[in-house]
């Protein structure tokens, strides 16, 4: 596979997607949940107005991942070692449903049960499969995958697993729950963004520069404390819970889209998010400019600049169950 051909996962972005309790549902994408900050002390009404506004928020950025990234994830598709092509597949923190659509036009006879905590997330899957008429070839199932007893998935041939395993409480746990789940046989393919995307060169902007690796500096404590798992090899792991590993690859990414408003807006959307675990870390006068450019409407904001990129890199993993 080439540079070209793709890449991402979040935390916070993958930073994706997730955080709908113990967040299992920003799959293929950015890990860009914050989590829910006690909400409910404010009284149900603002509550749900709150979760409304964070699960579009997050909806919208996972969208974006999928349009932007759309190559890299059908490439990681291609790329794994099947025996033959799979019948059934679990795709594991589905998000809005990057993975899903890849995986079933990779896979034009098989049938994906997309698995998300959010039903926000799942609802908006459903509508996509039913534009692209593929519904009778989708199944959502709601499930928090930190819970002891898993629903009922089946017993499929593939299970992917982008930008989610991460976010498992016990993903040791997971992994063998995984392991008991496939098919004999059956392949697992794990997909990890190496961290938060970069999109600004590093002298930018004028006045700050080096401002994007100083956010990145200041997040990675963050994720540290409340993603411990992030960035985590998952050979050993996988191997540990009784796969035979495959094959593994890190995947560069590097999308030039200064004139893309894709890139723009996912650029602006990521650092937004992005600032949520930072702004009580982060320098004032660093602050002070990443507010900037968020700031749409004025002569600073992101989307008007024309040295935009997307880069970073995708690790992926490919586990077989041994028997």
């Amino acid at each position: 596979m080439t540079d070209a051909q793709h890449a991402l996962r979040n935390d916070n972005h993958g930073e994706a997607h997730q955080t709908h309790g113990h967040g299992h549902g920003h799959g293929d994408g950015q890990d860009h949940g914050n989590g829910h900050h006690g909400q409910a002390q404010h009284g149900h009404a603002h509550a749900h107005a709150h979760h409304d506004t964070e699960a579009d928020s997050q909806a919208e950025i996972l969208d974006l991942d999928a349009e932007v990234l759309a190559g890299h994830i059908t490439d990681i598709a291609a790329w794994l070692p099947l025996n033959e092509p799979p019948r059934h597949i679990v795709d594991l923190g589905c998000g809005t449903g990057a993975g899903t659509f890849a995986l079933l036009e990779q896979f034009p006879d098989a049938q994906v049960t997309a698995v998300d905590s959010s039903a926000a997330h799942l609802q908006r899957l459903r509508e996509k499969a039913c534009a692209r008429g593929v519904e009778d070839r989708v199944r959502t199932v709601q499930a928090d995958l930190d819970e002891t007893e898993w629903p009922d998935l089946g017993a499929p041939d593939l299970v992917w697993a982008s930008a989610s395993m991460h976010h498992m409480a016990d993903p040791d746990q997971a992994l063998r729950t995984v392991r008991e789940l496939l098919a004999p046989g059956g392949l697992f393919a794990v997909v990890e963004l190496a961290g938060f995307p970069r999109f600004l060169p590093a002298d930018a902007p004028e006045d700050r520069p080096g401002l994007e690796d100083r956010c990145h500096t200041a997040s990675e404590s963050h994720h540290a404390e409340h993603v411990p798992h992030r960035g985590a090899d998952w050979g050993p792991k996988l191997t540990a819970a009784g796969f035979a590993l495959d094959g593994d690859r890190t995947i560069k990414v590097n999308i030039e889209g200064s004139r893309s408003e894709a890139v723009g807006a996912y650029a602006l959307g990521s650092l937004r998010r992005l600032r949520l675990s930072i702004v009580d870390t982060l320098r004032p006068e660093d602050l002070v400019a990443l507010d900037r450019l968020l700031d749409t409407d004025g002569p600073g904001s992101i989307l008007r600049r024309e040295d935009l990129a997307v880069r970073t890199e995708r690790a992926v993993w490919a586990a077989r169950r041994k028997d």
